[in-house]
């Protein structure tokens, strides 16, 4: 399990370039993914990634690409990587944004790929 961030970080977020600052007081931000994950974040300042399966490493559709920063964050266990197995257009920084946790030691910069972007807005 990764440490809880002890500071203040920012995850900026391409190809919107949304950048997000990260306050470890706040986290967890809701109930979908690891608490303090890119996923967590990510909802938590509205910043739509898909994540069929509710965030719990049973699918791949949250998978996002860690641009910078990826040394600052949990290192994938084998259900991760075996759901990432799954993902197109996987690279050696790809990742499952429900499952990997920053640990606030340097900022960093997600892409969320075009087939992972969720533009469907739901009503509540």
């Amino acid at each position: 399990m990764s440490p809880s961030p002890s500071q203040s970080f920012t995850v900026t977020f391409l190809p919107a370039g949304r950048a997000v600052q990260v306050d470890p007081a706040e986290l967890p931000f809701g109930r979908d993914g690891k608490p303090g994950s890119i996923l967590d974040i990510a909802l938590g300042h509205a910043v739509d990634i898909d994540h069929a399966c509710g965030g719990v490493c049973a699918c791949s559709t949250c998978h996002v690409i860690v641009r910078e920063g990826l040394e600052a964050c949990s290192v994938a266990d084998e259900s991760e990587e075996d759901m990432l197995d799954n993902a197109p257009g996987l690279t050696p920084e790809s990742r499952l944004a429900c499952q990997t946790v920053p640990d606030g030691s340097r900022d960093i910069v997600v892409e969320i790929p075009n087939w992972n972007r969720n533009y469907a807005k739901e009503s509540n």
